[in-house]
């Protein structure tokens, strides 16, 4: 079939879950229950994504156990020492670590993602959330979380200082001159003093600066201050969207509001997640996605979507819809976009809170799709051709028998209709995604003004 879209190539990027994004994946005969440690269960992940020439695979995290342990597996590996180990089995697919601004420091943080980057060959990509939820905070000395706004101007510091210290280093800083015993031009190497409103570092970072200047930078925020976020910082944007007019109008804004600030909307690029349920004939998938939802166990469900929409759990009867008088997005301080999705989507197709609880079993508000791998395929096309999406988050709903037969059975039709890569064209994260290396900001000045050295580690030692 003929590519229908004038479109570029699109984008493809693998979450990889434990088991698979549905809450009810491990308890399937054919799964390992207890992937959560298996270095080995992510490397044939990694390896399968590869295989099928996804640009990269991200991993989510959390600073608290998130959940209820007795729902569903929720022990996880910290992702940038994951990744590192993946980086080892893999050559080329890129490799995207969640990361949080608001319980971690810049300077350790810009430091593990350099690292992370030159271990892999240039092929790291830092994942912001602002995290939202009193159980994190109190995991880190505060009786709740940070105002939703302020989480946000933390973040936006954050990415400014962390940019500042990838850029610490010069790209020549490093001569290696044994004959003269200079190592590296300590005038390339340059302190960058920065004193805001949460930060003060002075730098410069302990890390040269690393193959891709610094990792692509991709937020997954919606609300309104996520989404201002994403137009100033992001280079991806993974989203959750239920309707395709949701996916246009959301792709239409995030765009314009890069325009605005004097970006260009080509230089971010948007990835709704989809969960697909993919099986040999319609009537096999359909099964398998009704199995999935038959093993939910609906009292952990209820109390998990009644601590979302801020509710005891007695509040909500299994079989009515939700009720009335739930607070308004204004009103809730984490995870804004995340609680309206899930509370749309309930009065929008009139769900009892039964079945809301199949429907978010799968994917956490991320649009599910059960069905053959043509029409996986087509739905894809379909959102893709629209401009809803610049590419997608495959998000399998069982692992790793979901992502083998998305490479398998959906990526060979992208590909034969001209909407997927045969091949990589490029070794770096940024170079799958089309984007450019940054250009390093504290010499660019510097390196304009013929005769100039800056100031650097010398000159400023005096």
């Amino acid at each position: 079939m003929a590519r229908r879209t004038d479109r570029p190539p699109m984008h493809l990027n693998a979450f990889l879950m434990s088991l698979g994004h549905h809450e009810a994946a491990w308890r399937l005969p054919e799964s390992d229950a207890r992937p959560g440690e298996d270095v080995e269960h992510y490397r044939h992940l990694a390896r399968t994504a590869e295989r099928g020439k996804l640009d990269s695979v991200f991993l989510a995290d959390s600073p608290v156990l998130h959940g209820d342990p007795g729902r569903r597996p929720s022990s996880r590996l910290e992702p940038t020492l994951l990744l590192t180990a993946l980086a080892g089995a893999t050559s080329r697919i890129g490799l995207i670590a969640t990361a949080s601004t608001s319980y971690n420091d810049p300077y350790n943080l810009a430091r593990r993602f350099a690292s992370l980057d030159h271990v892999s060959g240039g092929r790291a990509g830092w994942n912001i959330v602002t995290t939202a939820g009193a159980d994190a905070a109190r995991n880190f000395g505060l009786d709740d979380t940070p105002l939703h706004h302020d989480r946000y101007r933390r973040a936006a510091e954050f990415v400014e200082v962390s940019t500042k210290l990838w850029d610490s280093w010069a790209d020549d800083a490093v001569v290696a001159d044994k004959e003269a015993g200079v190592h590296a031009r300590r005038d390339r190497v340059r302190r960058i003093g920065h004193r805001g409103e949460f930060f003060r570092v002075d730098g410069p970072l302990n890390v040269r600066r690393a193959p891709q200047g610094y990792p692509l930078l991709v937020q997954a925020g919606s609300s309104e201050d996520g989404k201002d976020f994403a137009a100033r910082y992001a280079e991806a944007v993974f989203t959750a969207q239920q309707t395709l007019e949701e996916g246009i109008a959301f792709y239409k804004d995030v765009k314009r509001r890069a325009e605005l600030i004097g970006r260009s909307p080509d230089g971010l690029r948007i990835l709704p997640g989809v969960v697909p349920v993919l099986g040999d004939t319609e009537a096999e998938a359909l099964e398998l996605d009704a199995e999935l939802d038959r093993l939910i166990v609906p009292e952990y469900a209820k109390r998990q979507l009644a601590a979302t929409l801020r509710l005891a759990p007695e509040a909500l009867a299994l079989d009515e819809e939700l009720p009335e008088g739930l607070p308004a997005e204004d009103e809730i301080e984490g995870a804004k976009s995340r609680y309206t999705l899930i509370v749309e989507l309930a009065r929008r197709e009139r769900l009892t809170v039964r079945q809301l609880i199949g429907r978010l079993g799968g994917g956490r508000g991320h649009r599910t799709f059960a069905g053959t791998a043509e029409q996986v395929a087509d739905t894809i096309e379909h959102w893709y051709g629209s401009g809803a999406a610049d590419g997608f988050n495959i998000m399998p709903a069982v692992l790793p028998s979901g992502l083998e037969r998305f490479v398998d059975r959906v990526v060979p039709i992208l590909q034969e209709r001209g909407l997927f890569r045969t091949e990589y064209t490029g070794s770096t994260l940024r170079e799958h995604y089309g984007l450019p290396r940054p250009v390093n900001r504290l010499f660019e000045a510097v390196d304009r003004s013929p005769g100039s050295t800056g100031i650097g580690l010398a000159a400023e030692a005096g």
